[in-house]
């Protein structure tokens, strides 16, 4: 594809504007602006951004959207999404946390570049950094990772930020709704790479974000445990769901120091279970060993 169009989507839930803002000044100064920019107000109302400089400059403008309630994160990524696909001028969308921050001007000429050189680009993780240049470990897309700036071939993502080949998500299909909140990512990953995509991480790709733990979520555990149930039920062949749902009952009990914690966990992994976990589709043999081959089989 030459000169893939670039769009940008940001999911907010109103309780960061002047992170939003400053969000928005970065991606104004980018040396190639986006086609389309899109917000959503996930359960939220927004405020007017046109002030912002340089928004008046993008070709296609600022398209705003106001949800009743709050889809989660993949929810509201997925009303962008599908806005981006009605507007039908968009070829790669680049989604941005909304306290994140773009410090280089060369981020969507990067992301265009890359595209414009691989047709089979579906996923291009960024690097994720606080203001200190620090990046945290679970930042990282690999096992054993130290080093965050080697890049590469990956099986994962960061939320954070991240570009999606349009014609990858005509594919695979959108972001699991139904998850709200955490291995959304994954689900992701799972599935476009079974459909032959590759998964870049690029550490070139920076966003200044602050450093937080996704603990500090009210329903972490609940959540991340009946999404991993629903992750293996959903997209692993029968053979590997108990291999990867015990490696990670394992791992969650080894590093869980809070008795709270584990009980909510519990109760997640039950209800992960008993619930519907959308469609199933699992993945192929060779789909396996292509991620085995990449660092990280689909059983941790």
């Amino acid at each position: 594809m030459s000169e893939p169009r670039i769009g940008v989507s940001i999911v907010t839930m109103g309780d960061r504007p002047q992170q939003v803002e400053a969000l928005l000044a970065s991606i104004a100064i980018q040396d190639v602006l986006p086609t389309r920019l899109v917000i959503v107000g996930n359960g939220t109302s927004l405020p007017d951004f046109t002030a912002v400089p340089g928004l008046s400059d993008l070709a296609g403008g600022v398209t705003t959207i106001e949800l009743d309630e709050n889809l989660g994160c993949p929810g509201g990524r997925n009303v962008a999404i599908r806005r981006l696909a009605e507007l039908g001028d968009v070829d790669v969308v680049v989604e941005l946390d909304d306290d994140g921050l773009l410090v280089d001007s060369g981020v969507l000429r990067k992301v265009q570049e890359m595209y414009a050189a691989d047709p089979k680009l579906g996923i291009v993780g960024f690097r994720i950094a606080d203001e200190h240049g620090e990046t945290q470990r679970r930042h990282v897309p690999r096992l054993r990772a130290t080093d965050p700036m080697r890049r590469g071939p990956v099986t994962a993502f960061l939320g954070g930020g991240h570009a999606l080949s349009m014609k990858m998500l005509a594919e695979t299909g959108p972001w699991p709704a139904e998850f709200f909140f955490t291995h959304e990512e994954t689900d992701l990953s799972w599935r476009a790479l079974d459909a032959g995509w590759k998964i870049l991480y690029e550490p070139d790709l920076l966003l200044q974000h602050p450093k937080t733990s996704p603990a500090r979520h009210s329903v972490y555990y609940r959540m991340t445990a009946r999404n991993r149930v629903w992750l293996a039920r959903r997209n692993l062949p029968l053979p590997l769901v108990p291999a990867y749902l015990g490696t990670w009952t394992l791992l969650t009990v080894a590093r869980t120091h809070s008795a709270a914690g584990l009980r909510a966990w519990a109760g997640g992994f039950a209800e992960g279970v008993r619930t519907p976990c959308g469609r199933r589709q699992p993945m192929r043999w060779r789909t396996v060993w292509r991620m085995t081959m990449l660092g990280r089989p689909p059983v941790i």
